[in-house]
């Protein structure tokens, strides 16, 4: 990579991140609704640990933790596709084509915004629910852990949207599939362990990849630092991100040919 490509990847990823810190409605509701869960949860759930099958934790809020991480994480991810749909329809993606960016540097700049964001939600969950008995299991190195997967959970669920985005042209569209990440996530293991759910929703959230995705850093929460834990939380979101980022760059060869 070139020092100027360097810098115009730099530049783009600067303007995503300082685009999502202007907007207080995006940031606030996917910082604060996954809090307003985790307190229901704990406080109406707090005897089901108790439960045969339920996995052994010292509090429901230790169990809730990974399931708010996801949430915040999938719903902040939306921004960054949705930004880059604005662009697309304001214009200003036509004219980032006409400069020497890389296509590729145009889409990562945009989704490091996202990533960024992602980090940082990780951290904060965990900062905001230490002070109400939250604890780490796996330590400083499972929280590193779980910190990498926030970022690349945040990229993978950008890169998909992005591609929506890329193929629609259109933020409304964007914003439409929220519906759907709700769903993924409800009829998921995020709020109740699969070892507790029987029938049609044990199936589901057996087919659903949010939940081990959810498990992963359930994992490094509840139990010790283990390699198989750390490879769940990092590998899977790595996978999605790799696919999607895939999917991303043939949406936006095709409308770069069309333009």
């Amino acid at each position: 990579m070139s020092t100027a490509t360097a810098q115009q990847l730099v530049a783009l990823s600067k303007r995503s991140v300082q685009s999502i810190l202007r907007q207080p409605s995006v940031v606030v509701p996917s910082m604060v609704f996954p809090l307003f869960f985790v307190a229901l949860g704990t406080s109406s759930f707090g005897r089901a640990i108790s439960i045969p099958g339920f996995p052994v934790v010292d509090s429901f809020l230790d169990f809730a933790l990974a399931g708010s991480v996801v949430q915040g994480v999938l719903f902040g991810s939306i921004t960054s596709a949705t930004a880059l749909a604005t662009d697309i329809e304001t214009g200003f993606f036509d004219r980032l084509l006409l400069t020497p960016s890389p296509r590729v540097g145009i889409l990562v700049g945009r989704l490091a915004g996202a990533m960024v964001y992602g980090f940082a939600q990780t951290v904060f969950f965990v900062v905001v629910l230490l002070p109400f008995g939250l604890s780490i299991k796996s330590g400083v190195l499972g929280l590193i852990a779980m910190m990498v997967g926030g970022l690349l959970t945040a990229l993978a669920v950008g890169a998909v949207m992005s591609a929506m985005a890329l193929r629609t042209g259109s933020s409304e569209a964007v914003q439409g599939s929220f519906p759907l990440l709700f769903v993924l996530l409800f009829f998921s293991s995020a709020f109740f362990p699969r070892q507790t759910m029987d029938g049609i929703y044990r199936r589901i959230a057996d087919l659903n990849p949010v939940s081990y995705l959810v498990e992963g850093f359930r994992s490094l929460t509840i139990g010790d630092l283990s390699t198989v834990a750390v490879a769940q939380t990092i590998a899977i979101p790595a996978a999605i991100a790799v696919g999607g980022l895939g999917i991303s760059m043939r949406s936006l060869r095709r409308r770069v040919a069309a333009s």
